[in-house]
């Protein structure tokens, strides 16, 4: 029953801001137990790391190509963790991976697509 849903995603001109949503749903503790994190993967490359939102409340943003302009941040009351991306650039086009992480299991979003495009 446990599931991610993405939502957010879309075309973005560059320099523009799209904002990624990731609402977990079905476990136990809710999302506050939950290590969460955003991963992108560009075509013809492997899945990347963006950014990391601890079970312990840390944000921490990789690689360094994103630093400074996405956000991570959660909102534990409607279990929903955000990335908020800021000043797209042509190098951001993808698709994201929202994730989810406990002791003894891992759990992946279907993925969103995200469109820089003037």
């Amino acid at each position: 029953q446990e599931q991610l849903v993405e939502s957010g995603g879309g075309l973005a001109q560059p320099g523009g801001s799209l904002r990624l949503s990731c609402t977990a749903s079905g476990f136990t503790g809710g999302i506050s137990v939950l290590t969460m994190s955003w991963y992108s993967q560009a075509p013809g490359l492997k899945r990347e790391l963006v950014a990391t939102y601890t079970k312990f409340g840390h944000a921490v943003n990789s690689p360094r190509s994103v630093q400074g302009r996405f956000t991570i941040y959660r909102e534990n009351d409607n279990n929903t963790v955000y990335l908020q991306m800021n000043n797209l650039n042509p190098e951001d086009p993808a698709v994201y991976y929202c994730n989810a992480n406990k002791a003894d299991s891992t759990y992946w979003g279907q993925g969103i697509q995200v469109t820089v495009s003037s």
